[in-house]
């Protein structure tokens, strides 16, 4: 069963940390490119960092919004994806989903994490 589950999720204060972990399971492996997403109420899902295929990593890219305070990582020997999340800030609150994709194959996507940064 192709599964991914997120989780680290909580609430924190403004300029914390938080780190975030996608398992994923089933036919998922390194060879996806591995993305987090997020969404505040009201709002539409944003894209927030993603992770190329790869056993070491792959390329990263991130949005301008968390450049240079989120960092995407990839441990193929857990099959898991982390999102370091450091100098949060309020507008950071909203859940956190983790998506699996590649080429020819439909995307897959966890059922996300609530992060709240407020003091």
């Amino acid at each position: 069963q192709v599964q991914l589950v997120e989780s680290g999720g909580g609430l924190v204060q403004p300029g914390g940390s938080l780190r975030l972990s996608c398992a994923a399971s089933g036919s998922i492996d390194s060879s996806y490119i591995m993305r987090w997403y997020r969404q505040a109420p009201g709002n539409e899902r944003e894209w927030v960092a993603a992770i190329g295929p790869g056993a070491s990593g792959g390329t990263t890219a991130y949005a301008d919004s968390v450049k240079g305070r989120f960092t995407i990582s990839r441990d193929s020997a857990k099959n898991t994806v982390a999102l370091q999340m450091n100098n949060l800030k309020p507008e950071d609150t909203a859940v956190y989903y983790c998506e699996a994709k590649k080429l020819g194959v439909p995307e897959y996507w966890g059922q996300g994490t609530q992060v709240t940064v407020s003091s």
